[in-house]
């Protein structure tokens, strides 16, 4: 069972990313997935997160509000997160996850983690 980040990059400030998270030995479908990132010297921070059936809107967090968009793909087992209008301070490593607040009653728990992928911000 694995998640796989993927499209991290370098890319100038004001510009866009989209992250991918695959799985294998998963199917998405059946776990709300999280998005958290971790800069460096930082903790470790919960950025957005979309519950398994869409019933509730995504969450995302106060700094990525309004920029940073996730979805999801179930027929390719994949979860998005659009990332626009980028700011130095999103440099970060960016992980996915089955662990986040979009977890809902009922849904099967198990607690995975993808390996992160580098987002960085600079001119």
């Amino acid at each position: 069972v694995q998640l796989q980040a993927s499209g991290g990059g370098l890319v100038q400030p004001g510009g866009s990313l989209r992250l991918s998270c695959a799985a294998s030995g998963l199917s998405l479908a059946d776990y709300a997935i999280g998005w958290a990132r971790q800069a460096p010297g930082k903790e470790r921070k919960m950025i957005s997160c979309i519950t398994r059936r869409e019933i509730i809107s995504p969450y995302y967090e106060d700094s990525v509000k309004g920029r940073f968009t996730v979805s999801r793909d179930n027929a390719k087992n994949t979860v998005y997160l659009q990332m626009t209008s980028l700011k130095p301070d999103d440099t970060a490593l960016y992980y996915c996850t089955t662990n986040s607040p979009c977890y809902g009653a009922g849904d099967p728990w198990l607690e995975v983690w993808g390996q992160g992928t580098q987002v960085t911000v600079s001119s």
